[in-house]
């Protein structure tokens, strides 16, 4: 009997996976543990603040103040604050306050930040000397203590204090932003794109911006960490959302005076700001693993 051999289909489609910079970027983030672990905490954060309406056992307005100061109990899983507020709803709708400051402050320095230092890097001379001091002045000040400069011009409050964190952090996304446009705009591909006539602005569009975003994007996560921590001082001081907002800075500062009393009243919500900027900074670090060909082996 005559042996019949089977011969693999030549023809036959081979299931590559399929490939790019920024799927390879994905994979790798993925490995990292570290940065999983904030991304975690960050998704539960925004799914508290996005369902604290409707798990919220009680209005954060509410006030009870026969049940002033009590312990955490079944009624009151963290207690309740010195009018009698009970503290898991503030501390659930905090989550929102503390998230939407950190992330749209961010995006307003990021923003201004990325224009000026797109200006100050590709056309240089006049622009750049300009811009650059403008970027020295805001940097000679502590930034903590000219947000409360710029907070205590505007008037108290958390719209006000937003305003603040943008543009006491357009220096560190500028300067960011300029040295890499500097190190670009020299490429033999930017170059041979103004030799064909090609316009400055679809230049810096096309060619310059989208080569930037890799530490704008590390930067900007780390800065929405920097974010919450500004938002909580300035609240914590007085100058950044106004009762009853239940800011996690403000409620620090409303209780401070009950800490031996009442150490309740300070830990939930000093609990959440640092589970909140662990998780920003944990993704931070990863972001700037994966996205930095420095930090590649």
């Amino acid at each position: 009997m005559a042996e019949v051999t089977v011969k693999p289909n030549a023809a036959a489609p081979v299931m590559e996976e399929v490939s790019g910079p920024w799927r390879d970027a994905w994979r790798a983030f993925r490995k990292n543990k570290i940065a999983m672990i904030g991304l975690m905490i960050i998704i539960f954060f925004v799914v508290i603040a996005l369902i604290a309406p409707l798990i919220a056992p009680f209005n954060y307005k509410d006030q009870q103040l026969m049940d002033r100061l009590k312990a955490p109990s079944s009624a009151h899983w963290f207690g309740t604050d010195d009018l009698g507020r009970d503290l898991f709803s503030r501390v659930l709708y905090g989550a929102g306050i503390s998230l939407w400051v950190g992330f749209f402050s961010v995006i307003g320095s990021i923003v201004a930040g990325t224009a000026l230092g797109i200006i100050a890097g590709y056309f240089g001379k006049w622009a750049d000397m300009v811009i650059s001091r403008l970027f020295d002045i805001l940097l000679a000040f502590p930034s903590i203590l000219l947000a409360i400069a710029i907070v205590a011009i505007l008037g108290p409050s958390l719209q006000n204090a937003l305003y603040a964190i943008a543009i006491v952090n357009i220096p560190t996304y500028g300067r960011l932003v300029r040295a890499k446009v500097l190190s670009l705009k020299n490429e033999e591909y930017i170059t041979s794109a103004k030799a064909i006539g090609m316009k400055n602005m679809r230049i810096l569009l096309s060619h310059i911006l989208p080569n930037s975003l890799t530490p704008i994007i590390v930067q900007g996560t780390l800065g929405i960490a920097t974010a919450i921590i500004e938002a909580a001082a300035l609240g914590f001081l007085g100058l950044g959302a106004q009762p009853p907002e239940p800011e996690w800075g403000k409620m620090l500062s409303d209780s401070r005076q009950f800490i031996q009393k009442a150490p309740w009243t300070v830990v939930f919500p000093g609990v959440s700001i640092m589970l909140t900027v662990l998780g920003f900074n944990l993704l931070g670090d990863g972001l700037r693993d994966v996205l930095d060909p420095r930090m590649k082996n």
